[in-house]
């Protein structure tokens, strides 16, 4: 009988560790397990989402939210979805934060924490989040009224968990301007103010208020500058160093077609933006990074600014093959500054937290004209390459993504144009739109006899980043099945070296 018991009691411990071993090899989520559905990037559970909003840091977590209808996989009535996290990486999910009402959709804008509880709404023990938001009168836009826009606020006093809407909203009301939407508001230290961008047609208006309820118009910027291609949305002002950038999304516009984000360098008084330099700069070339903007409220001691953007375009967003959700967004950069041969520009690079999602590493050092990138067929990876050699400049060369199926994706540099280019034309599923195919293309020149590569691949996307991000460009894919085969290919000798770490799910 004593023997059955130990017998009994070694059976139930070994099914407990099995258990526990298949419970660590299973994912969390195993809705995230879709095809095509990325997995080091931020997307819904489910149904449609778009720009991200309201992004502040407060007591330990970042904030993300998100336009986002929960009936649809297109869009449609806007709200403003919500996660947290507190490493940039991985999300928890939290309720719906803001509901659409009788003034209308919750359109993009802002966070801040109004420290110092200038709007009244909390007190010093407990100031509050202020979110600052655009409404959408769907009802008056269909009956011709170009009023339908205003902005309004809302506020937190739970670490955002659940958000009061302001009883004296809008408090900005449309001054006759069909296009008026999109608030990215700071707190502007030296003049002791709150201070607005806003998205004006085919110009930023900057407003300024010291309570965040009561806002003056203070200057327009940009009606004869820049790209006008298309509307002007989603502002971000901000300073880094001793110079101020201005993002600017447009829509359409963007350099190879669709949707993207260009941006000024200048100066910035608390009043008037003053640009460098009359150029069109963009902050990413591919078609897939729009509408994106930076944390607020970011502690001095960290002092990154740190972007996130929309990993899609509006030319084709609302028909990507995806069934359960749609739309990631593209991993959280930092933004700093250098000064060009054209003056200041913007240089994007991914946050250092990116590393802790890093698995096994394999070392690159070749000379060979054909080289082999990821021998063990990792299905998404982290591939930092620097390639040297004599007249690099004159010297073109391609990295092959591809499957056992065929599917391809080609990017690399063409030295007869002096452009990096990415071509997605056969990386898999794209008859789905008439214009998601076409090759993407960036003005690039090798300085010198060394460039660096660095290539962020997920299940259906590529980050690239040139030179640290002096150069980047987003873009989408769907193919068959993961491009776990990488070759580079050129036609004369070069020196590579780099590494390629597979990286993690954030979903597990």
């Amino acid at each position: 009988m004593r023997k059955l018991i130990w017998l009994v009691l070694l059976i139930s411990i070994i099914a407990c560790d099995s258990k526990k071993s298949n419970e660590k090899d299973m994912p969390l989520n195993t809705e995230y397990q879709e095809q095509h559905r990325l997995q080091f990037h931020f997307s819904p559970k489910e149904k449609w989402m778009n720009d991200p909003n309201g992004m502040v840091y407060h007591n330990g977590e970042y904030h993300l939210f998100y336009q986002y209808y929960p009936d649809s996989t297109v869009w449609g009535p806007m709200h403003w979805g919500h996660a947290v996290s507190k490493d940039l990486l991985h999300w928890e999910h939290l309720p719906i934060a803001l509901y659409p009402d009788s003034l209308g959709y919750i359109f993009s804008g802002s966070a801040v924490l109004d420290k110092d509880n200038t709007s009244g709404f909390g007190s010093a023990e407990n100031p509050p989040l202020i979110a600052i938001f655009t409404y959408h009168d769907i009802t008056g836009e269909r009956a011709g009224d170009i009023l339908f826009q205003t902005q309004a606020i809302a506020y937190s006093l739970d670490d955002g968990r659940t958000w009061t809407k302001y009883s004296g909203n809008p408090v900005i009301k449309n001054p006759g301007i069909k296009d008026f939407r999109d608030p990215k508001v700071f707190w502007h230290d030296s003049q002791d103010k709150w201070v607005m961008a806003l998205a004006v047609k085919d110009h930023i208006s900057f407003y300024s208020s010291k309570n965040l309820k009561d806002w003056a118009h203070e200057s327009d910027f940009g009606s004869t500058l820049g790209g006008h291609g298309g509307v002007w949305e989603c502002p971000d002002l901000f300073r880094i160093e001793d110079k101020w950038i201005l993002l600017v999304s447009i829509n359409p516009g963007g350099p190879n077609g669709g949707s993207a984000t260009q941006y000024f360098v200048g100066d910035f008084d608390g009043k008037t933006f003053t640009p460098q330099d009359d150029k069109t700069r963009w902050l990413d070339y591919g078609r897939d990074n729009y509408a994106g903007i930076t944390w607020s409220n970011i502690p001095d001691s960290d002092g990154r600014k740190v972007f996130i953007g929309w990993m899609s375009n509006w030319d084709y967003a609302n028909v990507v093959p995806t069934e359960k959700w749609r739309s990631a967004m593209t991993l959280p950069r930092e933004l700093s500054i250098y000064k060009s041969e054209n003056g200041y520009a913007v240089k994007s690079s991914l946050v250092k937290e990116v590393e802790n999602l890093h698995g096994e590493l394999r070392e690159i050092n070749s000379t060979n004209k054909t080289v082999e990138l990821n021998p063990d067929n990792w299905t998404q990876y982290d591939l930092n390459l620097e390639l040297s050699g004599q007249d690099l400049n004159k010297h073109s060369f391609e990295i092959q993504l591809y499957n056992e199926l065929n599917d391809t994706l080609n990017l690399g540099f063409k030295a007869e144009t002096q452009q990096f280019y990415i071509n997605r034309d056969k990386a898999g599923n794209n008859d789905f739109a008439t214009n998601f195919n076409g090759i993407q293309t960036a003005p690039f020149s090798i300085q010198g006899d060394k460039v660096s590569i660095r290539l962020l691949v997920d299940i259906g996307s590529v980050e690239v980043f040139l030179n640290e991000g002096e150069l980047t460009m987003t873009s989408l894919f769907f193919p068959q099945q993961p491009l776990a085969q990488i070759e580079l290919n050129s036609k004369s000798s070069l020196t590579v070296k780099g590494t390629i770490f597979e990286m993690k799910s954030i979903w597990q």
